[in-house]
């Protein structure tokens, strides 16, 4: 499934402080859409968020959709499809603001999103997923910018080309569906610039780890002999799985000086390349713009427990809950609309949890789920302050946490059978969901929503008329009976 019959879509580029306005048609036969622009605030334009079932009812087939937003950031994001296991199917593409950097270079080489690849169907795969008593399916390839060798040697590397003596700034983004990375380049360090959307106190290193949704702005140096390079890929094997890792082929990409020949890479490495599936260092990720979190929030933190639950007797059907409960969204009635209507009359497992004044809230994310991996815990419409996380039951105390400039970013690692302690400003009326980006494990109910501001939305986001126009039309295609809907709902809907 492509946009504009390309892989990965057309970035979406804009300075900072433009409005974009992007029209998205629906040309898909049989499915809906959506499209969420990973990352962007959508100060005061809720329903331009791109979530079905929340901010807005689906992109009917054959219809069309117009979000109109400002860049209030600036740095490197993706944009991808909200509706079910889409975006594993190709929905995606990169998102590039400029702005300022804190660090100079002098050519921007443009983003490079790197996924896991999977060449059965991801929706066909997202129906095992649910009913899976071994964990979700294993992806067979990896891909950079779109490409990549496969098992047997067809296909090929992508390519970043530059000139000796010049520096160059590159977006990498995880666009995956189920895999961490970490990635490194062979005789250049990277200079980081940003976390997310986030610029950060610039720092030099020779490995980043990239969980799903996460990207980090890199400046490199070009300084060194005239060749090939490689950009090394290497997958979190401890937390997931990819049959390209053991068929004896280099994971990655290449880069390429003016002037080298076309041969593949001979470079060699002494980093050694981690296989883990945790966040990078905190004392690393420090913002360029510091700002303080009042420490009096951890006295009213609101605990978020996840567990999960399978069940023998709707064929092994596989869930994970957020205070007993999965996330599971009618995409004809989203939740914005609900609130816009002046009701809180939600449906069932909509998992709202009410952020009803301003100021600031702390929100405590404790697994206590039997099966313990890291989650990837994304927000939409805010940053989040990271003022702690670890292994086991956090005990409440301000011991150990950071309340002084902490990481800000959007996407952070919830640690296995640990706590993630999330703080933020309620300063963006509207619905947000907040979901685990394991595309498989949101599609399980690994979601929950906050309903922010509730009295004040309506005031705050304006015209909501493609809202009402976008329900009635998929209204007229997802009603029971339809000939032309030939499936039903079986996941949460994200």
């Amino acid at each position: 499934m492509l946009v504009n019959g390309q892989y990965p879509g057309p970035t979406v580029r804009a300075k900072w402080g433009d409005t974009i306005i992007i029209n998205v048609k629906n040309s898909l036969q049989y499915n809906g859409t959506g499209i969420h622009w990973h990352g962007i605030r959508q100060l005061n334009t809720n329903q331009h968020d791109g979530v079905g079932g929340v901010s807005e009812c689906p992109i009917a087939p054959g219809k069309t959709r117009q979000y109109k937003f400002r860049a209030t950031q600036f740095g490197t994001s993706w944009y991808h499809s909200h509706w079910s296991i889409q975006y594993g199917d190709g929905v995606v593409g990169p998102i590039i603001i400029d702005g300022p950097a804190t660090a100079n270079y002098d050519e921007d080489l443009g983003a490079l999103p790197i996924t896991d690849w999977y060449y059965t169907p991801a929706f066909t795969l997202n129906e095992v997923a649910q009913h899976s008593l071994s964990g979700p399916p294993t992806a067979d390839n990896i891909l950079v910018n779109g490409t990549h060798v496969n098992k047997n040697g067809g296909g090929s590397y992508a390519k970043m080309t530059v000139t000796k003596g010049k520096k160059y700034r590159i977006r990498i983004i995880n666009t995956s569906v189920d895999l961490t990375f970490s990635v490194s380049l062979d005789g250049h360090p990277f200079t980081v610039l940003t976390s997310d959307f986030v610029p950060i106190k610039s720092f030099i290193t020779t490995q980043l780890t990239l969980a799903i949704g996460q990207r980090y702005d890199v400046v490199i140096n070009a300084n060194q002999t005239v060749d090939n390079y490689w950009f090394r890929v290497s997958p979190g094997t401890a937390c997931s799985r990819n049959a390209i890792v053991n068929a004896g082929v280099q994971i990655g990409a290449i880069l390429h000086y003016d002037g080298a020949s076309n041969a593949n890479p001979t470079s060699t490495t002494s980093v050694t390349m981690r296989t883990t599936c945790t966040d990078e260092s905190p004392s690393n990720l420090v913002p360029f713009v510091p700002n303080t979190v009042p420490s009096s929030v951890a006295g009213s933190a609101g605990q978020l427990d996840l567990t999960n639950f399978q069940d023998p007797n709707q064929n092994n059907l596989f869930r994970w809950l957020i205070d007993g409960s999965p996330h599971i969204v009618d995409w004809n009635k989203p939740t914005l609309k609900t609130v816009l209507a002046g009701s809180t009359n939600f449906p069932n497992n909509s998992n709202v949890h009410e952020m009803s004044t301003d100021g600031w809230y702390l929100w405590w994310v404790q697994s206590e789920a039997t099966i313990q991996l890291p989650h990837p815990i994304h927000l939409h419409g805010h940053d989040f302050y990271v003022v702690g996380s670890g292994n086991g039951v956090w005990d409440g105390s301000t011991t150990g946490l950071n309340f002084n400039n902490p990481t800000r970013r959007d996407t952070a690692i919830l640690p296995p059978g640990g706590y993630l302690l999330l703080a933020f400003p309620a300063d963006n009326p509207g619905m947000w969901l907040m979901h685990c980006h394991i595309a498989w494990h949101v599609s399980q109910g690994f979601s929950l929503q906050f309903m922010e501001r509730r009295s004040e939305v309506a005031g705050k986001i304006g015209d909501t008329s493609g809202l009402t126009q976008g329900c009635t039309e998929w209204d007229s295609y997802w009603y029971p009976g339809n000939p032309q809907k030939p499936y039903s709902q079986t996941d949460s809907g994200l």
